[in-house]
């Protein structure tokens, strides 16, 4: 990864063969390698204008929304924005008012209790806070799902072992919960998630109990399950840095409605909504706060813009191309290059002087040529 300081200087970060070794705030990006192409065309949910109401307040407003089999995708929102309430409607805990739900292929709308649970077998809940029963051992709570299900003991067993294996604590099956770190709790319930070899994995917030390292732990097995069973997972969060780590598809939605949707690589790259730039913030490369507070909309001084641009492959060599292709007629003040998703994702900051109107004209002419996103930040009286 390349950064870019207001002095032109590169410094180049070389990533960690052990990724959870590394910093959690290493990287403004990091390339998992993901490619939603492997995800099949078969839809595993589908949402059609899906809408609920709590007395006078929405929580869901005509939400569409479609879940790729093989997919992981993220929904991403504020605490009240609706995710909670998706969710639950999703595993058939809530009804929509108005709307069709479908788990692959199946309308659960509508269905009586007894029939949710054939589709409820078909969907696996990983839960913020664990949920495991307290006075049972790892492999009890694992056992429990398929308990329900019918399974007999040799085959429960020979199913707790494998999915321990899977998660990495066999060697915690005759331990209880309270014995447990925060992560192995979690491992737990993906396991006991996994029992039954459902075809959906939800995940409400799986990692916000968790410290940044077990999170990115956690995040990695989730990755590797989806990877290794070809899984679905639709990942609830509120964190970026969650949805950048392993979704191939994220979803933002605010006050009950989804306000934008699409590959991860293109909401960070060109992100359409306030509320989306808002999230992105922690991630993404910010002019300098000294700089930022002398930001004005009256035009002297210097005019300050923001850039941002993908672009297929691991160059992302726009930067030395502008330089290159207009020397002397931008001042770079900081910004970053990553990948995502095979794509070189850049953000920068860059200056003309705001008497030098040609040449102003000429930089953003050319950016516009590159397909990049520019945006007038503001102006600043002399240089910083």
């Amino acid at each position: 990864m390349t950064i870019l300081s207001e002095t032109g200087a590169q410094f180049t970060a070389t990533p960690s063969d052990n990724d959870d070794a590394r910093p959690v705030n290493a990287g403004l990006f990091t390339d998992t390698g993901r490619d939603v192409a492997h995800a099949g065309t078969e839809n595993v949910v589908r949402l059609h204008r899906v809408s609920r109401q709590f007395g006078t307040t929405p929580a869901l407003k005509e939400v569409s929304l479609t879940v790729r089999r093989g997919e992981i995708l993220g929904i991403i929102g504020r605490s009240g924005a609706g995710k909670s309430t998706l969710i639950r409607c999703l595993n058939g805990l809530e009804q929509p008012d108005e709307g069709v739900i479908e788990i692959e292929g199946r309308p659960i709308t509508g269905l009586s209790e007894k029939a949710l649970q054939a589709v409820r077998s078909r969907v696996g809940m990983v839960f913020q806070h664990f949920n495991l029963l307290s006075a049972k051992t790892v492999e009890q709570n694992v056992a429990l799902p398929l308990k329900i299900a019918g399974y007999d003991k040799a085959r429960r067993q020979a199913r707790v072992a494998e999915l321990l294996a899977l998660v990495g604590l066999e060697d915690k099956a005759k331990n209880y919960p309270a014995a447990l770190s925060g992560g192995q709790k979690q491992r737990v319930g993906i396991a006991r998630a996994l029992a039954a070899n459902p075809a959906l994995l939800l995940c409400d917030e799986a990692t916000s109990a968790l410290d940044p390292e077990t999170t990115r732990s956690i995040l990695a097995l989730l990755q590797s399950l989806n990877q290794k069973l070809g899984i679905t997972i639709l990942l609830i969060t509120h964190e970026m840095e969650v949805i950048k780590k392993i979704a191939h598809r994220v979803a933002v939605i605010n006050v009950g409605e989804i306000i934008e949707e699409g590959p991860v690589w293109q909401v960070f790259a060109h992100p359409q909504s306030p509320l989306t730039r808002t999230l992105l913030q922690g991630l993404l490369p910010q002019l300098p706060e000294a700089l930022a507070e002398r930001l004005s909309a009256v035009r002297q001084g210097e005019a300050i813009y923001s850039v941002q641009y993908a672009e297929q492959g691991r160059q992302g060599e726009i930067l030395t191309q502008m330089a290159t292709a207009l020397p002397g007629k931008f001042r770079l003040i900081q910004g970053g290059v990553d990948h995502i998703q095979h794509y070189a994702v850049v953000r920068f900051f860059f200056s003309v002087p705001a008497n030098d109107s040609a040449s102003e004209q000429v930089v953003l002419d050319w950016l516009q040529q590159h397909q990049a996103t520019v945006e007038l930040t503001g102006y600043v009286s002399g240089n910083d």
